[in-house]
């Protein structure tokens, strides 16, 4: 029953989020950019394709957190709002079906906006693989059509899961403006996470060392996501690391789940 009631929840957020004209503005300006990119890379000789591959990417990054930020912060926040929340815990459904089911539509939408940012993306290298000579091409260190470009969209997306989760649970408590605020400065952290790590060697204080140490391995690790630069230029991401990264993003995922259905089970709505 759980699992019908988290997949109800989590296909009436599809139909909502596709509904929403937020959401289509930013897919349509994402999809503008990768194909700028590709006007970008005709001004470079020699470099048009490592440009389009690199706009691309940082398209689909930017975009979906924007998408998962902006949407995931409204969440729950929007049916404490309208007092709907009210009629949807008088309802059989529990509290964490309520959350997970919201995440889960989330995910979805999110999902298949990056399949559809991808599916873009490649379509521009497609034309540009096709309209140049095969002289030039065989030139070009990596192919047009790497696939090993894939490998750094499903670590973007398994890093926009996580920062969902973590935009729902900001939800869960505070108002829209904080939760974003929040979510966003976790992620700019995040992706300078391991400079604290090496704060002692600027810093003599030792607890102030031992306080950027804990933090290092409290907050989350974006930076381990971010592999569009060996994407770009054709370097080979071992297998064992996608998947270790992975799996590091379920477990923070889960915990970051788990928080969220603790502090909503909790919140009286009376």
């Amino acid at each position: 029953m759980t699992f019908r009631v988290i997949g109800r929840v989590a296909v009436n957020v599809f139909k909502e989020s596709v509904r929403d004209k937020v959401l289509y503005n930013l897919v349509v300006f994402a999809v503008l950019l990768i194909a700028a990119s590709f006007l970008i890379g005709q001004l470079t000789a020699g470099q048009d394709v490592k440009i389009i591959k690199d706009l691309g990417l940082a398209a689909i990054s930017i975009f979906g957190l924007l998408i998962a930020v902006f949407i995931g912060i409204g969440l729950v926040w929007k049916e404490v709002e309208k007092r709907s929340i009210y009629v949807i815990l008088s309802k059989p459904i529990r509290r964490h079906e309520f959350v997970l089911g919201k995440y889960a539509g989330l995910v979805l939408t999110l999902t298949v906006n990056v399949v559809v940012m991808t599916a873009a993306f490649y379509g521009v290298l497609a034309v540009m693989h096709w309209k140049t000579d095969p002289a030039i091409r065989a030139a070009w260190s990596v192919s047009a059509l790497d696939p090993h470009l894939l490998v750094a969209v499903l670590l973007i997306l398994v890093e926009l899961m996580l920062v969902t989760g973590i935009a729902l649970f900001f939800s869960t408590f505070s108002s829209p403006f904080l939760s974003a605020v929040l979510t966003l400065g976790l992620w700019v952290i995040g992706h300078f996470n391991a400079d604290l790590r090496n704060f002692d060697q600027v810093l003599a204080s030792k607890p102030a060392i031992w306080l950027a140490r804990g933090l290092y391995y409290v907050l989350p690790n974006f930076s381990a996501f971010d592999v569009k630069a060996q994407a770009v230029y054709g370097l080979p991401v071992a297998p064992g690391y996608v998947a270790f990264t992975s799996a590091y993003g379920v477990l923070y995922l889960a915990f970051v789940l788990g928080a969220a259905v603790t502090v909503f089970a909790r919140r009286d709505f009376k």
